[in-house]
């Protein structure tokens, strides 16, 4: 039987404006805005299904017309959604987000209520597929009791995390101990570990904090100032070369779905960390949320032109 990955979280649109200058607040700003399908669970599973990795994302869908596009997309890139739910009397959920003119985020507001009608009862027939997986990514989109449920009943496969943000990471504090490996943003971390991150030399702290938690791997992303991370044994602080970003917004998800590719591929960490690194690079470069690029081949290549010197930096 061949393995595969799981991912239990959020399938969405997005719609994305960028400003053409600087961002002025209270008024109305020329710009870009694009409608696009996201999500952090689906941005994981396509990139996923890119690095070659069999994926079913178990997600929740309204009966809608956003809803019923976002299925036809995800069968035509691959992805099997044969065990998610639909739900008839609810609308698809929306991230809507405002990028600065760097493709930053400045802000965002989730519409995410549908999540909610996902219920353990719903979940109990998804055990088995769980359990057979080789890896079950969790994002937080999903109601706590689901995953409180999941985490402690499917002890046959490895579980990962992405808190999403600082609200959601909040009800999973005290499930830390069921995941393999977490990649938290400085802010996640700091609500996770009840540990303020003033500078770099927190990071340690907060690092160990998890790793005596049973986390085995943490990967905590400090934006452009790079990644600190570890295990129980080893820490170190990476720091990427300065580079254009085109759109910041899906890099995490393509940084979790590397993560995942390297532990299958019994990668090391200091391996996993450079080729995680690699598919960030190709999405911050790339206009959508999931690089059209995204590829083990890519990965590598673009690693290469980054010890080459020849990708382009920020002026």
């Amino acid at each position: 039987m061949e393995k595969y990955v799981t991912i239990l979280g959020g399938a969405n649109i997005d719609i994305v404006g960028k400003p053409y200058d600087n961002l002025n607040e209270y008024d109305s700003n020329p710009g870009s805005v694009k409608i696009s399908f996201g999500g952090v669970g689906r941005n994981i599973a396509e990139n996923l299904v890119k690095l070659g990795i069999s994926t079913k994302l178990i997600t929740a869908f309204g009966d809608d017309y956003f809803g019923k596009i976002l299925k036809t997309d995800l069968n035509n890139k691959g992805i099997d959604i044969s065990t998610s739910f639909t739900f008839s009397d609810s609308n698809n959920s929306i991230y809507l987000a405002l990028l600065d003119k760097e493709g930053e985020m400045v802000n965002a507001i989730n519409d995410m209520e549908i999540y909610n009608k996902v219920t353990i009862d719903l979940i109990k027939d998804k055990v088995d597929i769980i359990n057979n997986s080789h890896v079950c990514v969790i994002d937080t989109n999903i109601p706590i009791d689901v995953i409180e449920f999941m985490v402690k009943t499917c002890t046959g496969t490895t579980f990962f995390l992405d808190p999403v943000s600082t609200v959601k990471a909040l009800k999973i504090k005290h499930l830390l101990p069921y995941f393999h490996t977490i990649k938290p943003n400085r802010y996640e971390a700091e609500v996770l570990s009840d540990i303020k991150i003033d500078n770099i030399l927190d990071l340690p702290k907060v690092t160990t904090y998890f790793t005596n938690q049973g986390v085995k791997r943490v990967f905590i992303s400090l934006g452009r100032e790079g990644v600190y991370y570890g295990d129980k044994d080893y820490q170190t602080y990476y720091q990427p070369k300065e580079m254009k970003i085109t759109n910041a917004s899906g890099a995490g998800d393509a940084y979790l779905a590397a993560l995942v590719y390297a532990y299958i591929n019994k990668f090391s960490i200091e391996e996993t960390l450079r080729f995680a690194q690699g598919a960030s690079y190709l999405t911050l470069m790339s206009e959508d949320t999931v690089s059209t690029s995204m590829s083990v081949n890519n990965i590598k290549k673009i690693l290469q032109e980054m010890e080459d010197g020849k990708c382009i930096k920020t002026i």
